[in-house]
């Protein structure tokens, strides 16, 4: 059984940040999923693929790991890199890109 702990990123429907500084650990598929021959469902008979426990830092996910002797890897965050443009750079007279409609 292992884990994976990670800090979910920011998704694109929203504009804020919630929710992106709790930790989460994730259990590994552990069996392949089938496909219903019928119905065309997916499935499987994992049922640790459905439990995700979220915590308030990384080092309460690891010692809840390692207590319960979790096999597990962290994950790091990835920080998003903005570059910060003006509206007035739009605008420009030495603008790199000429001035289309």
């Amino acid at each position: 059984m292992t884990a994976k702990i990670f800090r979910p990123a920011k998704t694109a429907m929203q504009s804020g940040k919630a929710k992106t500084h709790l930790w989460v650990l994730e259990f590994d598929q552990e069996e392949p999923r089938s496909i219903d021959p019928i119905l065309g469902y997916t499935s499987s008979s994992d049922m640790q693929q459905q439990v995700r426990l979220t915590f308030e830092s990384m080092e309460q996910a690891v010692s809840y790991a390692e207590r319960n002797g979790i096999e597990y890897r962290v994950l790091p965050p990835k920080e998003a890199t903005r570059q910060i443009v003006s509206y007035s750079d739009n605008f420009r007279f030495n603008r790199i890109q000429p001035w289309t409609h």
